[in-house]
């Protein structure tokens, strides 16, 4: 790995005490931005993820291996007098914390939001949580799976006349670790025009209910139930895949003008003058009507011959890749958005890079996913604690 360069949030230290999949991916993201990322462990265990697998990478799970590059690991004791005392000398040093503990958890180790004002002032506290702390299910636990059930996801997602479906990837969790993210970055500006830390709140709760954008405004704005519309799209038509003569190819139809040209292409001109589909609200009336004559014309050919054809008359479309496919892809590949980088156990990883780029402070990996407990006697050393005292931490199982 090259030299990492200043990135947009280099100087900038957070402690991590979040675990599973939400709060580690938000600290990842600051992380590839340059932050300094202590993530704190428990000792001999860690971050449950470290064991689920296969796959495995050396004795890593390829799941913990996804989400935990660009930190240090500190493993500590919460149990302990020591291990608290530690923590809070971190916490004195670090602009953001971050965790997802049960509520109460924090102020049981002394670490209150008036510890916070008095002994950590400029300090940012973002807590995520399950629900939050109001309401009948505030301060209950979370899961992703259920919150995607509970809030209405499920509900819309699947064949229409099918059962209700969960996302293939823990959406809910990646969407409150993207909240988290959003509101540190808040903070860290408020700060800057303050001089004042404060805590932030984001739940998998209130992630999950703003998840359900547009189709959220349909319900409060007509009324009427949310429904599936299979790989549909409740406001749009045509919006979904259809079945070439040897596969599935995803066509979206964005306004009026690309349906007259989509017709033409399906040498359908008819199409744009029939007063059942000229307006994408006629379409969305008929949907059943054009979805089936447009499937009539797809089956004749095959998803190569299609997208050549339809893209040429600039109609948006796509093949409908499985994820190697994506993987391997040339525009995934030109993006830099699968790297190889070195694992001190492991050996050359395969994992996805950075999604966003920076034209002067960039985004980069500079650090594999640590084992445990690696950075340990660099991250204590620099508190002030000498080799003896740090070897006696080991002793009592503090670290």
């Amino acid at each position: 790995m090259a030299k990492k360069e200043q990135g947009p949030l280099t100087g900038i230290k957070v402690l991590d005490l979040s675990r599973i999949l939400a709060g580690p991916f938000c600290t990842m993201n600051l992380g590839d931005m340059g932050a300094e990322i202590i993530k704190i462990e428990q000792p001999g265990k860690g971050d449950d993820t470290r064991a689920w697998g296969p796959p495995f990478a050396g004795s890593e799970a390829a799941y913990f291996l996804g989400i935990n590059r660009n930190k240090k690991s500190v493993t500590l004791n919460l149990k302990s007098e020591e291990g608290i005392d530690i923590l809070k000398r971190l916490l004195k040093e670090a602009d953001v914390l971050i965790e997802n503990f049960k509520y109460g958890t924090m102020d049981s180790y002394g670490i209150s939001d008036e510890w916070r004002e008095k002994e950590a002032p400029r300090l940012i506290h973002c807590q995520i949580t399950g629900y939050g702390g109001r309401g009948p299910r505030g301060k209950r636990p979370g899961y992703d799976f259920l919150l995607q059930a509970e809030s209405g996801l499920m509900s819309i997602t699947g064949e229409e006349n099918g059962e209700p479906m969960k996302v293939g990837v823990a959406l809910v969790d990646i969407c409150t670790g993207m909240n988290a993210t959003i509101s540190i970055l808040g903070a860290l500006n408020s700060r800057y025009n303050t001089g004042k830390g404060q805590k932030v709140e984001t739940s998998l709760y209130t992630t999950s209910i703003s998840m359900l954008v547009n189709v959220a405004a349909n319900h409060l704005v007509s009324g009427k139930p949310a429904r599936r519309f299979g790989n549909g799209h409740p406001n749009i038509v045509p919006y979904r895949t259809f079945e070439a003569k040897d596969g599935s190819i995803a066509i979206a139809v964005g306004n009026d003008a690309q349906f007259a040209k989509f017709a033409a292409c399906l040498n359908k001109e008819e199409w744009a003058t029939d007063t059942r589909f000229t307006k994408n609200a006629d379409r969305v009336i008929n949907r059943q009507l054009i979805d089936q004559e447009i499937q009539n014309v797809i089956a004749n050919k095959t998803v190569t011959e299609w997208l050549e054809k339809l893209l040429s008359s600039d109609i948006p479309a796509s093949a409908v890749n499985s994820v190697e496919s994506a993987l391997a892809d040339e525009q995934t590949i030109a993006n830099d958005m699968v790297v190889n980088i070195e694992h001190s156990e492991a050996g050359t990883l395969k994992m996805l890079g950075v999604p966003y780029k920076f034209s002067d402070t960039p985004a980069q990996i500079d650090k594999a996913p640590p084992l445990l407990g690696e950075d340990n006697n660099d991250v204590l050393a620099s508190l002030g604690y000498d080799e003896e005292y740090i070897k006696d931490l080991h002793t009592k199982n503090v670290i």
